[in-house]
């Protein structure tokens, strides 16, 4: 096989992986880890089962699979837009990341519950996702990713009121009065820009953003 011909043929398993994980998301949306064997996947999917195994070993191996390319689609979605100004690029990501929780919700609860019990890997995929949240909401703030441990405490604790909050926001059917994404997205950058008020207070190399024009009509 020459150069061209690999090329091709890698190109072209890709583009298959990328479809089985694309399948295996909405398997998975629907129905728990537990209660889909390999027999069921590939039925379901309308491949031969040894594909599965071919492409992701296991079972197990393409769970992971699957919430690693949703944390990818979770983080690209957040950490986007960054040629805007900091408190926009904030408001932002906050609203990216409810974008995606409310339009994926099977695969955000995954991603911050961790997954298949206390799966070792699983819980460090969400760990990961989370600091690279937090870096962004830090680069977002105040332009750089590295902040001060003390800032770094403060930024997650406010990150695990998001993910609660928002596993509250899509886990039922809306109610009267429910808040729709924008006014959530405004409550919670409300929220950090108090958080980082308080960060300014104990580590004043942080700085809280100055409200300007824009930002009050975008609630930071």
């Amino acid at each position: 096989m020459n150069n061209s011909q690999h090329r091709a043929a890698t190109g072209r398993s890709q583009v298959r992986r990328a479809e089985l994980i694309a399948i295996g998301r909405k398997l998975f949306a629907d129905t728990s880890y537990d209660a889909l064997c390999m027999d069921d996947i590939a039925k379901q999917a309308g491949v031969a089962k040894g594909l599965i195994y071919y492409y992701f070993k296991s079972k197990r191996g393409y769970y992971l699979a699957i919430v690693e390319d949703s944390v990818a689609d979770l983080v690209a979605r957040a950490g986007g837009d960054t040629d805007l100004p900091n408190a926009e690029r904030v408001r932002r990501t906050i609203d990216g990341y409810l974008h995606y929780a409310e339009h994926h919700r099977a695969a955000y609860r995954t991603i911050v519950t961790g997954g298949v019990g206390c799966d070792a890997e699983v819980l460090a995929i969400r760990d990961a996702v989370r600091e690279e949240l937090v870096a962004t909401i830090a680069e977002g703030a105040y332009g750089h990713r590295s902040i001060p441990p003390i800032a770094r405490l403060a930024l997650v604790g406010w990150l695990s009121a998001v993910e609660g909050t928002t596993l509250e926001w899509i886990g039922g059917p809306s109610a009267p009065g429910r808040p729709g994404r924008a006014r959530l997205g405004a409550l919670l950058v409300r929220q950090l820009r108090a958080t980082l008020a308080v960060i300014e207070e104990f580590a004043p190399e942080c700085p809280a953003p100055p409200p300007h024009r824009r930002a009050v009509r975008n609630c930071w």
